[in-house]
């Protein structure tokens, strides 16, 4: 008998769920539509959302302009594996920028929406954050799939250990150690995580590389960024109890990025009260560069519906 070889982790979940279908508009200008992706958990993961929505934003833009910012509220969770229309309303076409509102349906109700801002760029001073020193190499630390390997505990179940282990079509590496089943490292309100696709992103229809690539970095931003709220209250996902939600969301591009090598993604808590948990974070090239901002809340509860 031949045996059964684990499939190889790929990126293919981010660029199927990135994949729209240009449909009629029921309530604003132009409207896509888009399938959420699988995910242990029970409702769809919020960046399908946020990843979708910025690429129907885009879709609308055809003078050269890139995406600067965006602004998202989560209102409802989503079912997994169906289909959200996102509505585009052309707000604003300008010489300089371009504005575009997102709304996402499900089931005929609103559960998403947000603000995009597209920019042409223009000559200017520069100045940047300065990325975290002596933070260890991506080559230096565990994949999740070696971290999981003979780990057992809470909440986690065999999807879910696969699903962290290599479903999610980035390699994130922590520092200091995860917070999947145990707090590893310190009780402290900083992390850092490497990020980088498990291999070379696919081509999607419509899009240029760098919408794609935009794409992915606002596809993976959202499975971390509420760690360092966990990690200060000494909470792992795997805990009994634990629930937890993204509310909303913003994200400044700061310069252009190719999703071709590792990013160190360095966040932070800044609030934890009220139930919910904010925090900021940093995308940084290998050399340094930084090349977006995220900000988000989320709620944290000990239990019950959101």
């Amino acid at each position: 008998m031949t045996a059964t070889s684990t499939p190889s982790p790929t990126s293919q979940t981010f660029t199927d769920a990135v994949a729209l279908t240009e449909c009629d508009a029921e309530v604003f200008d132009r409207a896509f539509t888009a399938i959420t992706q699988p995910c242990p958990w029970p409702k769809a993961y919020g960046g399908d959302m946020v990843a979708q929505a910025l690429v129907a934003a885009a879709l609308t833009v055809s003078d050269g302009k890139t995406m600067h910012s965006m602004h998202s509220y989560f209102m409802r969770p989503v079912d997994i594996g169906a289909e959200v229309r996102y509505e585009v309303e052309v707000l604003r076409d300008g010489r300089g920028y371009s504005t575009r509102q997102v709304r996402g349906f499900q089931n005929g109700k609103a559960v998403y929406v947000c603000l995009a801002s597209f920019a042409t760029g223009e000559p200017s001073g520069t100045f940047q954050a300065t990325a975290p020193a002596d933070v260890p190499g991506p080559d230096d630390l565990p994949t999740s799939a070696d971290y999981l390997e003979d780990r057992t505990g809470g909440t986690m179940t065999d999807t879910s250990k696969a699903y962290w282990s290599g479903g999610r079509s980035f390699d994130m590496r922590h520092v200091p150690g995860p917070v999947y089943l145990t707090v590893e490292g310190e009780q402290s309100p900083q992390q850092a995580v490497w990020v980088k696709p498990y291999d070379d992103l696919r081509p999607v229809e419509g899009l240029t590389d760098a919408q794609r690539d935009t794409a992915a970095l606002a596809y993976v931003c959202d499975y971390t960024i509420l760690e360092p709220t966990l990690r200060v209250l000494g909470l792992a996902w795997a805990d009994e109890g634990l629930v937890t939600a993204s509310l909303d969301h913003a994200m400044w591009f700061h310069r252009p990025v190719v999703m071709d090598d590792w990013l160190l993604y360095a966040q932070e808590a800044i609030s934890v009260e009220d139930g919910r948990g904010a925090a900021v974070g940093r995308f940084f090239t290998t050399g340094g560069t930084l090349v977006a901002t995220v900000v988000q809340e989320g709620m944290l509860r000990a239990g019950g519906s959101r």
